[in-house]
């Protein structure tokens, strides 16, 4: 946690905070604070700047804030991602938060097996926890929106071309001519497929909808590794 994030229900005052759970144990046992201490925290989608340790005790940590500085800017991306199998999920979520990314799209795909969308992690609370992580490490501010279709064909065809309008929009998949493109730095769309990638018929249709197929090589990635790993080409921001 290299930033405690604050929700409106942790403010007790303007500028003061209490603190309790995850937050309060890491603020004891890991950073080893005491009162007097500054630490780095910043508002849910404000300001970021520095809690001072006013009170510490077993069951919580009452700070006075002070926010002062922006978060760090956002990339210009849209990710559309195939639900992932639920064991990596999570992962992929706090990659995203911690590489700025801030809208999320979880889609349906021939190979996202029916039982991944019965997942807990999919639950708001859940879905808070882990974007709070990503945050939290990347000491970043701005939750990410996740929006979830659970309807492939209606989604591209209903919803996908207006998403796509103005950006530069990229399926990834394996087998394509071209390599996906380097220092891109402007407003992008980029759609990955799930383990084993889309079906034949689901690259056309995103092709339809105005994606450009690309490809990373001939090795095939873990979704979870080809989400840094095509952000990372895309934008100079992760380098």
């Amino acid at each position: 946690m290299n930033l405690a994030l604050l929700f409106d229900e942790d403010f007790v005052a303007p500028d003061r905070v209490v603190l309790r759970g995850r937050r309060l144990a890491h603020i004891r046992s890991v950073l080893g604070a005491n009162t007097g201490d500054r630490l780095p925290v910043g508002r849910v989608n404000g300001l970021m700047g520095l809690g001072e340790v006013l009170s510490l005790t077993d069951s919580e940590a009452e700070l006075s804030v002070t926010l002062d500085q922006p978060p760090p800017p956002p990339l210009p991306l849209t990710l559309i991602l195939a639900m992932p199998r639920p064991k990596m999920f999570r992962r992929i979520l706090q990659t995203s938060a911690t590489l700025g990314i801030k809208d999320i799209w979880l889609i349906n795909s021939y190979k996202v097996e029916k039982s991944f969308w019965q997942t807990p992690w999919l639950s708001d609370d859940n879905l808070r926890e882990n974007l709070t992580l990503g945050l939290e490490q990347a000491k970043d501010t701005k939750m990410p929106g996740v929006h979830i279709r659970k309807l492939f064909k209606p989604f591209v065809e209903d919803e996908l071309p207006a998403l796509l309008h103005g950006k530069e929009a990229l399926v990834a998949h394996p087998g394509t001519s071209a390599p996906c493109p380097t220092h891109l730095n402007r407003p992008t769309a980029l759609c990955i497929g799930p383990e084993g990638g889309f079906t034949p018929y689901e690259v056309g249709k995103l092709e339809e909808a105005g994606c450009q197929s690309v490809h990373l090589g001939p090795r095939i990635l873990r979704v979870e590794t080809a989400v840094p790993v095509l952000v990372s080409r895309l934008f100079d921001a992760c380098l």
